[in-house]
């Protein structure tokens, strides 16, 4: 199985990155502060982090007060003032720079809590990992180093909290993330257990509306499953998962139900499933929704381009066939 999620976020905003510098420098007592940088553009969002006792310091000249991480930097006054935040303020600030499709600021921001026992810090950061290795500047070696480093700090999250809903999707997305190095028949084994998180994220987290399609994407990969590949998979395992496309296009469906028009790869997903179905006219419906899907991040984009997102060929194939 393999899940290509890179589309995969709890909001659909998770590619399309950029860098950032960071120039931390000790102070006097010890702590870490950070250096005052002047800014003059609106659009300029810089960060510098370090970390004292699991505190960060931050200075942070941001272009829209966000209501996602209003609160975490609303102390920070136009004079460039360094404040430490607690740990729901930096959690917010996280979230903040994932809506912002700031990786590599996320990245550093929470590699410093890489030893923490936190589950809401360290399923986090595993996202962040992953997503700082789909960056297309990495290179094959940080990449691997990367997704194995996301996998270790998400099945720590799990151990520290089993009742955490995002730990047990980004322990989903990251076993298959690692089982893209492990072989087919780990990877196939790994579909098993892939499943059973997902799911067990769906029961602690109905509104979840990434996990659902995670599951729908899931699904369609075994429908879609060529009858070769099954009969190798019936030799190693003597019941191979499958799963059919009704199966893949309810969770498709479902997802689109608690979050509507969440997420453009959803919309594309479910015009495949519907072609797949041989329902040409409501794959039409959805691969042109998919199309006016407005193109906020790298991954919008690429869906933009992928070969079943365009209507208009389906449209003429439709309107000939009937």
């Amino acid at each position: 199985l393999s899940l290509s999620l890179c589309e995969l976020r709890d909001l659909p905003l998770g590619s399309g990155y950029s860098g950032s510098t960071q120039t931390p420098r000790m102070t006097s007592n010890g702590g870490l502060s950070c250096l005052v940088l002047a800014f003059t553009s609106v659009f300029l969002c810089h960060l510098l982090t370090c970390a004292q006792s699991g505190r960060a310091a931050f200075l942070l000249g941001l272009p829209a007060l966000s209501c996602l991480g209003y609160a975490a930097y609303r102390k920070v006054q136009s004079s460039a003032v360094v404040c430490a935040l607690e740990r729901g303020e930096v959690l917010e600030l996280a979230d903040y720079l994932y809506s912002c499709a700031e990786t590599e600021k996320l990245y550093q921001l929470l590699v410093q809590y890489k030893d923490s026992n936190d589950a809401e810090f360290l399923w986090r950061l595993a996202r962040a990992s992953r997503d700082l290795s789909l960056l297309p500047n990495i290179e094959a070696g940080q990449k691997k180093q990367l997704t194995f480093e996301a996998f270790e700090y998400v099945k720590k999250a799990l151990e520290k909290d089993d009742l955490c809903s995002a730990a047990h999707k980004w322990y989903a997305v990251c076993l298959s993330d690692v089982g893209d190095y492990e072989g087919v028949k780990v990877k196939i084994g790994n579909s098993y257990i892939i499943r059973d998180h997902l799911e067990r994220a769906i029961e602690l987290n109905p509104k979840d509306a990434t996990s659902i399609h995670i599951l729908g994407y899931w699904c369609f990969a075994f429908a879609e499953l060529p009858w070769y590949q099954r009969k190798v998979a019936a030799v190693i395992f003597s019941s191979p998962p499958e799963s059919t496309y009704e199966e893949a296009l309810a969770f498709f469906l479902k997802a689109e139900e608690v979050d509507p028009n969440f997420y453009s790869k959803n919309l594309l997903m479910l015009g495949k499933t519907y072609l797949a179905m041989k329902d040409k006219e409501k794959a039409l419906l959805w691969l042109t929704k998919t199309k006016e899907y407005p193109a906020h991040t790298l991954e919008d984009k690429e869906v933009h381009t992928h070969p079943d997102s365009r209507p208009m060929v389906y449209s003429v194939f439709v309107y000939i066939s009937v």
